[in-house]
């Protein structure tokens, strides 16, 4: 599989819901923010992106911040708020089959504990080569949903193609090698 290759495409994480529970999480959101409708679809693609990725690399994600958008964590909270479909989407549906908790931080909370800037750096890029290996490159549709891609791009000027190429201290160069074990 080459790098920019996605293991798993949109349309198999738009499937983890049935189409009437996604079709109705994206209305929900587009008549709540007056966001177009395929806009709020790569913001529920997105979340169930992030899920996913927690579910299936809980021991190298745990505890680390949200590396997406204000706007990606509500979808997360309103797909929590459907119990039954979120408990199935956890443990039925989601690589690790496990409920994926939530806990919100109060903003006083974060600033007192709040890492450096080189800690937070580090843990920010330890999604990047999984998110690749998972769903391809980032693209321009994900900059606006996740926070240090956004930034790495907007900020530092890194094109998708620079970004794509990074990788996290220790993690594995190409993206199968955590497979491969």
């Amino acid at each position: 599989m080459k790098m920019d290759e996605p293991r798993v495409t949109a349309a198999a994480l738009k499937a983890l819901l049935d189409d009437a529970f996604f079709s109705g999480v994206v209305r929900h959101f587009a008549r709540t923010t007056g966001e177009e409708p395929a806009y709020v679809e790569r913001q529920v693609i997105e979340c169930l992106r992030y899920l996913h990725l927690v579910s299936r690399y809980p021991e190298r994600l745990a505890g680390l911040f949200l590396p997406v958008e204000q706007a990606i964590d509500e979808v997360w909270h309103y797909l929590i708020l459907q119990t039954r479909e979120y408990r199935e989407l956890c443990e039925e549906r989601l690589p690790g089959r496990f409920f994926i908790h939530h806990r919100s931080l109060p903003y006083e909370d974060y600033q007192e504990t709040q890492p450096s800037r080189e800690q937070a750096l580090e843990e920010a890029l330890r999604w990047l080569p999984l998110y690749r290996a998972e769903f391809g490159p980032f693209d321009e549709g994900a900059l606006p949903h996740w926070t240090m891609v956004r930034f790495l791009s907007e900020r530092l000027g890194l094109s998708l193609d620079a970004i794509a190429a990074l990788e996290a201290e220790g993690e594995p160069a190409r993206p199968g090698a955590e497979r491969a074990r």
